[in-house]
């Protein structure tokens, strides 16, 4: 008999280390720039230096992928908190005694980006070892609200901490993750050896994630999709935070209006298992590209921040379904020896669009009037939404339990 999954000791112990290890994070990030301004008085600087840690994250992810998918899993999420804390915990200190530095908050942002971009990769990889297949969609489901709760949780209680000291949302960032580091010890999951021989390389390892991603169909088409669609939203909120501003609207409700957006993702990933085994792989999907094709054109003649806000929900409560729904196909149809690649992949692709959508945003609200930049965005949305609608590939999106993961070797495997 199966374990229930909130009785799943090896997830919990998981989940509840990386919720923790989330909101300091966050806390730190919020931090940061604040630090960085405080020291140099210098603008451009605090977004250099925040710059470093998602370039960090981009250029180290791929490699990281292939890494995830050499070594012991278990290994590199515990030397990634160790690391992680240890340059976290130089920076709590350098502030207490007084001696912060440029080159010390650069070097501090390109560790934190590493150690993120290995550990994403080896988590996902293992996730599908800790938890059954039938259990797989809550847990990517809950994994995407255990991202959201950290944000929002960190984000407020690290600007709060700064307000107390500028070390204090450090040295409570390096504690929790001290935390995680040892609730980790105790998760069992299958450790795998090295599955790379003596001199391997790691280019052409790879090269081979890349190409996996590329020759699955469906896997190929929900990226495009995806990535699409990443990349107007993320334009469009850049140039939604421009309007409201311009029209007015205070810093406090701005504030609100990007709570909102993390408060339907908690929301949303609460009632994605629930949906995503009630609609079809194609609804679950085509229904976010529908849903935003229709809200965002009303940003145009909203003028109030809190109905901004509630806008922001109602357009955040669908994509954890559609995600639960294509995290869990990609991770049972990838051989385990990939998956730390197919997670890489992942995320380097949602980080370019993460990071070039904004950008586009903040062209696009310059060089129209507010309402245009608006519709523009909306317009980009619809035609993606018209491509997802037509696609056959996505019509014929297949559910999650037709699949049967590939048997673990158990030669090569043992408990940890």
């Amino acid at each position: 008999m199966t374990t229930r999954l909130s009785r799943n000791r090896n997830y919990q112990l998981l989940w509840g280390s990386q919720a923790l290890s989330e909101a300091g994070f966050s806390a730190s990030m919020i931090a940061l720039p604040l630090l960085v301004l405080a020291v140099t008085g210098s603008p451009a600087l605090s977004g250099l230096v925040l710059g470093v840690d998602a370039m960090a994250q981009l250029v180290a992810g791929l490699p990281a992928g292939a890494l995830a998918d050499r070594w012991d899993r278990k290994k590199i999420l515990l030397g990634c908190e160790a690391v992680y804390a240890l340059a976290v915990g130089s920076l709590a200190a350098a502030i207490w005694w007084d001696a912060v530095g440029v080159p010390h908050l650069v070097a501090v942002a390109a560790v934190m980006g590493c150690c993120r971009s290995l550990f994403g990769p080896a988590e996902g990889a293992m996730l599908a070892g800790v938890v059954p297949p039938a259990q797989l969609p809550t847990a990517v489901a809950m994994n995407s609200a255990r991202g959201a709760l950290g944000q929002l949780s960190g984000t407020a209680v690290g600007g709060f901490l700064y307000g107390l000291g500028r070390a204090v949302p450090f040295a409570f960032d390096v504690l929790v993750h001290l935390i995680s580091l040892v609730a980790l010890t105790f998760v069992r999951a299958p450790r795998r050896e090295a599955a790379a021989p003596a001199g391997g390389h790691l280019g052409r390892e790879m090269a081979e994630g890349l190409r996996w991603v590329w020759s699955e169909r469906h896997v190929r088409v929900t990226v495009a999709c995806a990535v699409s669609l990443n990349f107007f939203f993320s334009a469009y909120y850049i140039v939604i935070i421009v309007l409201a501003k311009e029209r007015g609207v205070t810093s406090g409700e701005i504030g609100v209006m990007a709570a909102m957006l993390g408060v339907g993702g908690v929301v949303g990933s609460l009632i994605a298992p629930y949906l995503q085994r009630r609609l079809s792989p194609y609804v679950s999907i085509m229904s976010v590209f529908w849903v935003l094709t229709l809200l965002t054109p009303l940003a145009a003649v909203i003028h109030d921040g809190y109905l901004l806000g509630a806008l922001f929900v109602a357009m955040a409560l669908l994509p954890p379904t559609a995600n639960t729904t294509i995290g869990t196909y990609q991770l049972l149809l990838t051989p385990d020896r990939l998956r730390g690649r197919l997670t890489s992949v992942m995320g380097v692709i949602g980080g370019v669009s993460a990071a070039t959508g904004p950008a586009f945003g903040g062209l696009v609200v310059q060089t129209f009037p507010g309402t245009n930049a608006v519709l523009l965005c909306a317009a980009g949305i619809a035609l993606v939404t018209l491509v997802v609608t037509v696609s056959p590939t996505l019509r014929r999106f297949p559910r999650a339990d037709t699949l049967v993961p590939e048997p673990e070797p158990t030669t090569e495997e043992k408990t940890s």
